[in-house]
């Protein structure tokens, strides 16, 4: 079933999500299911699953030149979806990238996720690889999310790369795309961000998913910006509790948002991350709590692999 059935469906009933990261090459599935497990009884409709690109090392070769080898540390994402739909009986919905595949990469993993039933899609550009400063696509591959989502949208109407294809079957994917409460870190502005959200819902997005945030205002005030400018898909809110002391650090850098006064001041106050994670999932049901008040028809979770805390949480909520 479509996300945004699933959604409709619940009657204005908040719903509960969360998503995966695959796990490292080396792993097994079940790593995976001993996480998503403990989550069940909280009836997610869905389960996302998160696709990590390439990363690139150089090795010295004896002749003293460096050898440029690709490196692939979780990769699975479209085995784990198969292996959730079968075990669990819930949609999964793969995060697919424009970095690292070309157009026709593209084209045969989206073939081969409709094999499979999978009904949702989440579309994103993706971040540089480690060694780069900026994002670059593939040659013949997407810059941009949104041209992303037009070829997802094109295979939706039965439009193929290979124009020469006939009586060409379609595809049916429900298309989620990121939203940015404090912006998106390469956008000039929040108003100009929204431009270019408006641009991704045009070319066939129907729902927006959140990064993270820890302030409940700065979704509130996006949400409002995004109808004023005539956006009305659903907009699910992103949470992640914080969960150790390093992260006061690691996710402003990493994700480009800030994190309020009040919930610094406590964690710096903690003894160690045991304290720290008890703060951060006492945040995170404030918020929580706050956000299903609001009316919003889902809370999606960060979970990065861990579930015990997201698991606290949702008794609290669910």
């Amino acid at each position: 079933m479509k996300v945004i059935d699933h959604i409709k469906n619940a009657n204005g009933k908040t719903l509960f999500s969360f998503e995966i990261l695959p796990p490292l090459k080396g792993q097994n599935i079940q790593s995976i299911f001993d996480n998503i497990d403990p989550l069940m009884e909280f009836k997610p409709p869905f389960i996302d699953v998160t696709y990590h690109r390439e990363e690139y090392n150089f090795k010295e070769l004896a002749n003293g030149l460096l050898e440029k080898k690709i490196i692939r540390k979780r990769p699975g994402t479209v085995g784990i979806c198969a292996g959730i739909q079968n075990r669990y009986q819930v949609d999964a919905v793969p995060h697919i990238l424009c970095g690292g595949f070309s157009k026709e990469d593209t084209e045969n993993l989206l073939i081969d996720l409709h094999f499979l039933g999978i009904d949702n899609v989440v579309a994103l550009r993706g971040d540089a690889v480690k060694s780069e400063t900026y994002f670059k696509p593939e040659q013949e591959g997407h810059a941009y999310a949104v041209d992303l989502v037009k070829q997802i949208q094109d295979l939706n109407q039965g439009v193929y790369l290979d124009e020469d294809l006939l009586n060409s079957s379609s595809t049916d994917f429900c298309i989620g795309v990121a939203g940015y409460p404090e912006k998106h870190m390469e956008a000039p502005s929040l108003e100009s961000d929204i431009h270019f959200l408006k641009k991704k819902i045009a070319a066939g997005a129907n729902y927006i998913i959140t990064q993270m945030f820890f302030d409940n205002q700065k979704y509130f005030e996006f949400v409002d910006k995004c109808r004023a400018a005539g956006i009305t898909i659903p907009i699910v809110p992103g949470l992640k509790p914080l969960s150790t002391i390093k992260q006061l650090n690691m996710i402003p850098h990493r994700f480009h948002v800030d994190i309020p006064d009040d919930l610094v001041k406590t964690v710096v106050k903690c003894k160690d991350n045991q304290e720290v994670r008890k703060v951060g999932i006492e945040w995170c049901i404030e918020q929580s709590k706050s956000l299903v008040k609001a009316g919003v028809p889902l809370l999606h979770y960060y979970s990065m692999g861990k579930s015990d805390n997201i698991k606290t949480i949702a008794s609290e909520i669910f």
